[in-house]
């Protein structure tokens, strides 16, 4: 019987890929061993125990980004997490690491090097993460989600995906998701998301240009996030929702989208083959815009810039797209060839690859 250790958290891009291959492993061999290392703090304290899984936890210490006293208390504090994870690891009798990123994989994967088992990196984004990037040096598998990614010794295998994603069909599904949102299953949708706390940005544009958009004789799919106090006009063909959980049935019904392009967001559209204009958030380290990069670079989607994405941009660049069917087309059929829904699959079969080596 075999022990898994799948280390990552903080955020939903860490966490949901974890999950993914989680399943499949427990899906496959329901005797396996299957835990998850996370920090008190991050996503995974909610969302790993109710999926079914034990937690174990770690320290969360940050990498000092410049000289101060947390710099200086840094060694001791990642040695004492080491020491934790080296703990899980021989209570538990783990055989394979897997790490996702995040606090927790850093001191996963020099733990799993110094009690001699292997470990498995995968980066979701097209930008990597320091943790990951320190652990590819000495990993068994180097798996990412987008081309070009730099890390030593990677391979594509994609991401891995929500199975309500990866089996979506969305031409079979159009008329139940068209009664879902109520919407018109024969008129052309343009879908607009922001993630779960939704975009301002995003939501100001189509504030000011949704009646453009319905008048171009599309109907308008808007998800605003939970946080948003933007009023619903209540009009036929315009749909605005706060939060929905249904995302696959959103997916079904889009001829085309508007959205950020976090790593799981631009994953799931391109396994989708769904055309979209990402508007890259522009705070952070800039991965969002490379995230993108595969499906621009083969024709599937188009970059917009977030500093001037206001309702006049709608009117410039998105209205006339909504009207070039043949354009539409060509997107539609480049997005058939960007993405992937085996990345779960790949990502399992980079472990077993890892356990067979061992």
């Amino acid at each position: 019987m075999t022990s898994y250790l799948l280390a990552g958290g903080g955020t939903a891009g860490h966490v949901n890929p974890l999950l993914a291959v989680a399943d499949a492993l427990r899906e496959r061999d329901p005797s396996a061993t299957i835990l998850v290392l996370g920090t008190a703090e991050g996503l995974e304290s909610r969302l790993v125990p109710e999926r079914g899984y034990e937690l174990l936890i770690v320290d969360k210490v940050p990498f000092p980004r410049r000289p101060n006293a947390q710099a200086a208390a840094f060694p001791g504090r990642f040695r004492r997490a080491i020491a934790q994870v080296r703990s899980h690891i021989r209570q538990h009798g783990i055989d394979v690491v897997v790490g996702f990123g995040g606090y927790a994989s850093a001191p996963a994967y020099v733990a799993a090097r110094r009690e001699r088992i292997p470990f498995v990196v995968h980066e979701a984004n097209a930008k990597p993460g320091l943790a990951n990037v320190l652990g590819a040096r000495a990993a068994a598998g180097v798996g990412v989600a987008f081309a070009g990614t730099p890390l030593r010794g990677s391979e594509v295998v994609g991401m891995p995906l929500r199975r309500e994603v990866i089996t979506l069909d969305r031409a079979a599904r159009r008329g139940e998701a068209a009664e879902y949102f109520g919407l018109d299953a024969g008129r052309p949708v343009l879908l607009v998301f922001g993630g779960s706390l939704g975009a301002q940005r995003l939501n100001d544009a189509l504030a000011d240009s949704w009646r453009d958009i319905l008048a171009a004789g599309w109907q308008l799919l808007h998800v605003t996030g939970e946080r948003s106090e933007l009023p619903d006009p209540g009009v036929p063909g315009y749909v605005l929702r706060r939060y929905v959980d249904r995302m696959d049935l959103a997916f079904a019904l889009a001829d085309l989208i508007v959205s950020r392009s976090g790593s799981a967001t631009v994953s799931e559209i391109s396994a989708l083959g769904i055309p979209a204009l990402y508007v890259p958030y522009s705070v952070g380290n800039g991965e969002q815009r490379l995230n993108a990069g595969s499906a621009v670079a083969a024709g599937a989607a188009q970059l917009l810039d977030d500093a001037s994405f206001d309702g006049d941009a709608v009117r410039r660049i998105v209205v006339p797209l909504l009207g070039d069917r043949e354009r539409l087309r060509r997107m539609a059929e480049a997005a058939e060839t960007t993405g992937t829904r085996t990345g779960t699959e790949n990502v399992v079969a980079m472990i077993d690859r890892a356990l067979g080596a061992a």
